[in-house]
Formats: structure tokens, C-alpha cells, sequence
């Protein structure tokens, strides 16, 4: 993959006829107290010194990919004006990136939590994409979104998948089981490479790649997100596949190399 722009919040890759975009929807700040050993023991760095009401800081991040103008998906949309005002921002990192947002026709979601799907909407309430026509979301996830009042609109584009599904020639659906209802990845093969776009597989990186086996609190079951974690990191490892995270810190895309007992991310950029 080469990397061909980069802005404050955007950047742009080139992959065999496709372009993949990372585009910054923002950050939020959440307790550190979240990430937890297997034990449920709180996890906590021993320097510094660890306050209770300690934050950590997740970038949140969308992506997009086309080839030649067709086949563009938008991975996820951000929190519109859903949540901390420090969100919502994807609409301005797409106009740095240079790409129109009544392009989009096609939106995959990695679940139906409010950081990935509010962004239908922008912060003033308006479509964020004129010509949306498709959502595509994990079969239990469906549930939840229909639980959204406010994206009532939305529901006829709703297209429900599973794992192992495939989209196109080029993308697979691949589910990841853990961190909520119907949480699925998306392996995008550009013939050059392979990118799972991996959606809340981990939230705090600096702890997460060389501790995988540490959990959030925020996972609806926290054993199966950790074997999911192990699995997926151990795989991308493997197979040198590009791993594209919402919580990871920006770009938020890169590669995963073994390290001592865990694992190193290496960005894009």
C-alpha cells in the first residue's frame, strides 16, 4: 500500500486500482478505569500515577475505499451531533480528502453503537448522504439500529449480513464476535492487498497490541472479545494483513508484527 496524502484528518492510500481514504470523525475521552485484566482486576499503568477518574483518549475513525470512482464504500459514519462535540467532524475530513459526500451510495457498518451509525445524520440534523441507497449491518445488529429512533428513515437501506458473506468479488464480511451484537469486519482484496477494516477489535492501542488479552468494558461479552482480539491480531500477524481500527490512533491503519509476548502496530503514516 503506498500512501499518496495526508491532511489533519485524512489520509489517502493507493492499492492496486483502489484508493483507501482514513477519515477522522474525531476523538472521545473515556475512563482508563474501562480497560481490565482477565481477572475484571483495573488495569493500571504504574507510571504515571493513575487517578480514578483518569481518561484516555480514542480517536474515532471512518474509512472509505473505491476503484476508479465505482465500488465506493463508506466504512462506518462517525457520531453526527449524537455525542461530545469533539465528534461529528466526518463531513469536514471528507472535504479535506476532496471527495463529495452525495457520492456515497453504499455505508458498511461494523455495529449499530452510537459512534459508527449517528452519522447518518449531521450534527444539524440533515442526510449526511443524498444518495445513500444501501446500508450494509451485521443480521444482529439490525435490532439495535431499529432501536435508534432518530434513523427511522434509514431502515429500508438496511441490507443484514453474516460472517462469511460476501459483498462483492472483493469484500467479505467477516464477523467478529464480542464487542456488540452483530460486530463485523470487512476484508476488503485489492489483488496487491488485504485489509480488514476491524471496527472496535481494540480501543486502547498503546495497551491492547502488546496486552491483547486486557478487555474494555465497554464490549458486550468481554471473554468473547478477547479470543476475537488474539485471534484476529494473530491472523493479521500471520498473513501481514492491514488492519484499519475506529479506536485505533490515527491514521488509525496500518500493519501488525509479533513482539515479545504481544504485538506491534506499525502505521501507514
Amino acid at each position: 500500500m503506498e500512501c499518496l496524502s495526508q491532511s489533519a484528518n485524512a489520509l489517502g492510500c493507493a492499492s492496486g486500482s483502489w484508493k483507501i481514504w482514513s477519515l477522522a470523525d474525531g476523538y472521545v475521552d473515556l475512563p482508563a478505569a474501562s480497560l481490565r485484566y482477565p481477572d475484571n482486576e483495573i488495569c493500571k499503568p504504574t507510571e504515571p500515577p493513575q487517578r480514578e477518574n483518569s481518561l484516555v483518549r480514542l480517536s474515532v475513525n471512518c474509512f472509505l475505499f473505491d476503484r476508479s470512482g465505482i465500488d465506493r464504500v463508506l466504512i462506518d459514519c462517525g457520531a453526527g451531533g449524537s455525542w461530545d462535540p469533539s465528534m461529528g467532524h466526518l463531513k469536514a475530513a471528507m472535504a479535506e480528502a476532496g471527495i463529495d459526500t452525495s457520492s456515497i451510495t453504499m455505508v458498511a457498518l461494523t455495529h449499530a453503537h452510537g459512534d459508527h451509525i449517528n452519522g447518518l445524520l449531521t450534527p444539524d440534523g440533515r442526510r449526511a448522504f443524498g444518495n445513500l441507497s444501501k446500508i450494509v449491518i451485521g443480521e444482529d445488529a439490525v435490532e439495535e439500529f431499529l432501536a435508534e429512533p432518530g434513523l427511522a428513515e434509514f431502515r429500508p437501506l438496511l441490507a443484514p449480513v453474516n460472517g462469511g458473506d460476501r459483498l462483492a468479488d472483493h469484500l467479505l464480511a467477516v464477523a467478529i464476535p464480542g464487542h456488540a451484537p452483530g460486530h463485523m469486519g470487512y476484508l476488503l482484496s485489492t489483488g496487491e492487498d488485504d485489509i480488514l477494516f476491524c471496527g472496535d477489535l481494540i480501543h486502547v492501542p498503546a495497551a491492547q497490541f502488546a496486552r491483547p488479552e486486557l478487555t474494555w468494558a465497554y464490549d458486550d461479552d468481554e471473554s468473547k472479545a478477547r479470543a476475537s482480539r488474539i485471534k484476529v491480531l494473530q491472523d493479521a500477524a500471520d498473513a501481514r494483513t492491514w488492519l484499519a481500527g475506529a479506536h485505533l490512533g490515527r491514521p488509525g491503519l496500518g500493519r501488525i508484527i509479533e513482539e515479545g509476548q504481544g504485538y506491534a502496530f506499525i502505521p501507514a503514516a
